[in-house]
């Protein structure tokens, strides 16, 4: 009997190497998002750290020219955490997004791998159906000759 041959393999191959990119693209993304954290995470602390130190001149006395210069920059702080954060937002949208598309592509593979295993074991049973044939022949023959 000939070699188990699979009609939709290259269809497999294309689907598991659909798969292999749509994981890679999730990856990139959930890189993005750790970077994106970790800026906001920065930022947040440069926050912490020019409100305290504004504390601290607070309490010894500042003048008002300087008073008003830590304020602008704590805004200036607290606008560029929100615009981060709503870019953390967009980031979080586009993960979804391709984490969605790494289900589908499962799915997809997964499907055609396993109507290969259905197909292989209809291949195996019929091998071992012809085998048992093949050797009930075989005795066969042999008690008649005998």
């Amino acid at each position: 009997m000939k070699k188990f041959n699979f009609s939709l393999e290259t269809v497999l191959g294309y689907k598991e190497q659909v798969l292999d990119s749509k994981q890679n693209e999730h990856g990139k993304a959930l890189a993005a998002i750790r970077a994106q954290e970790e800026v906001i995470e920065r930022l947040e602390g440069e926050l912490m750290e020019c409100r305290s130190k504004f504390r601290e001149k607070s309490s010894a006395g500042v003048s008002p020219v300087e008073a008003m210069s830590f304020e602008a920059y704590i805004n200036f702080l607290r606008e560029r955490i929100k615009m981060e954060e709503q870019q953390l937002f967009r980031l979080k949208a586009i993960e979804e997004q391709r984490r969605s598309e790494v289900v589908e592509a499962k799915v997809e593979a997964s499907t055609i791998e396993k109507l290969k295993q259905k197909k292989r074991q209809e291949y195996d049973r019929l091998v071992q159906k012809n085998e048992e044939l093949f050797i009930e022949e075989f005795v066969s023959n042999k008690m008649s000759s005998m």
